[in-house]
């Protein structure tokens, strides 16, 4: 685990392009992306593994080292009646381009800004960020100002997808701190110790990043 920062908390949310200080492959856990950092446009990782190797439904591959985790919480989710699909998984620089500037296009540059990710700031790049939705659903962004926390597979995840690795990048209230808008569907995979250490520190993964060393 990264050592423990002094600074508690990351810049104020700016537009910026700064290259992100870990972006090793093995970097991972603790590869900050926001506004203001970044990866390199190709920066891509060399072992992604379709979503359907988890059992679940849906578009998008993974890393390979997701798959063993992944795949345990499908289960737990079905077994629990809140059955997951996966609507969106990794992205390359070059589709997240295109994603950025289709939110552009539809919103204008500003209000796109707080829902997406410009090419290179966005944790889909890593391979370890997926966008959930439930079973047989829609992507849960697609339904206006429903909360897909309160469904039974979003309120599932919001419980327990810590356990099994995965944390919430953007949670309600939190834009301030994490720069983007509130997104209950979009869940980072950081392995089980660090997702519990996230989970029990109250702190979003932005500040917890920060604190425990990441781009100082």
């Amino acid at each position: 685990m990264p050592p423990v920062s002094t600074t508690t908390s990351p810049p104020t949310c700016r537009v910026a392009n700064v290259p992100t200080k870990f972006h090793a492959y093995s970097d991972y856990q603790r590869t900050l992306l926001d506004w203001i950092y970044r990866l390199s446009t190709n920066y891509a990782p060399r072992d992604l593994t379709t979503v359907s190797h988890a059992g679940l439904s849906g578009s998008g591959s993974v890393r390979k080292l997701v798959i063993p985790d992944l795949t345990a919480m499908a289960r737990a989710a079905r077994a629990a009646g809140a059955r997951l699909a996966v609507e969106s998984a990794y992205r390359s620089y070059g589709t997240q381009v295109a994603v950025f500037n289709s939110w552009v296009s539809r919103l204008g540059y500003s209000r796109a800004l707080n829902g997406s990710a410009r090419p290179g700031h966005s944790e889909h790049q890593l391979g370890t960020a997926i966008d959930f939705k439930s079973y047989g659903g829609r992507a849960a962004w697609s339904f206006g100002g429903y909360d897909w926390a309160t469904s039974r597979a979003g309120a599932w995840m919001k419980a327990n997808a810590w356990k099994y690795g995965f944390v919430m990048s953007y949670p309600k209230g939190k834009q301030s701190q994490v720069c983007y808008g509130y997104e209950p569907w979009h869940y980072r995979y950081y392995g089980r110790p660090v997702a519990a250490a996230i989970h029990y520190s109250g702190a979003t993964p932005r500040y917890w990043l920060w604190r425990h060393g990441s781009n100082q």
